[in-house]
């Protein structure tokens, strides 16, 4: 009898009524909407920072130039907070008066929503200048880009820029939205 008993559990019509003992209970799936995640601009009349030696624009007295080149991103988001992680690729070239050592390069990011400026800051990134006159590669990254969150993420006219900061502003300066 109980053979017949193991036997038609196999027939059934849900295979887990006969073999579950414990079975885990499958939770309700809720769909995730991607929130916006906004893309990230490189500011043209910025996107090339050059340091000469005594101050001036004399190509002669050029101790390296930076520029960035390409972006990308990623987002989190909570209740009221979106975060872009913002990445950014960058080469720095030595010049005639370069010598190898450490730089520190202003890299800002602005986070605009239409007009309004919601989010900036400035970071010395350091960046090592090699010998000789071979330049190199660095990988800007910031991420705690806070943007204010709506439901569904950042609004479509929220816009992420970077550039080197030719303004002088302290490194670690963040704004916060303007009314």
């Amino acid at each position: 009898m109980s053979l017949l008993a193991v036997l038609s559990g196999c027939n059934s019509s849900n295979p887990s009524d006969s073999m579950a003992v414990n079975a885990p209970t499958a939770e309700a799936v809720s769909p995730v909407v991607q929130a916006n995640c906004p893309g990230i601009t490189i500011l043209d009349a910025n996107a090339v920072h050059r340091v000469y030696a005594g101050g001036g624009n004399d190509p002669a007295k050029l101790v390296y130039q930076a520029s960035l080149s390409d972006t990308t991103r990623s987002c989190s988001m909570s209740n009221d907070t979106l975060t872009v992680n913002v990445l950014a690729q960058g080469r720095l070239v030595p010049g005639p008066l370069s010598k190898p050592g450490r730089v520190n390069l202003p890299i800002r990011v602005t986070v605009k929503d239409g007009d309004g400026e919601i989010f900036s800051q400035v970071t010395n990134f350091a960046v090592d200048v090699p010998a000789g006159d071979a330049g190199t590669q660095f990988i800007f990254n910031n991420p705690n880009v806070a943007i204010p969150n709506a439901p569904g993420g950042a609004s479509r006219q929220t816009n992420v820029f970077i550039s080197f900061d030719e303004g002088g502003a302290k490194a670690g300066t963040k704004r916060g939205r303007r009314g």
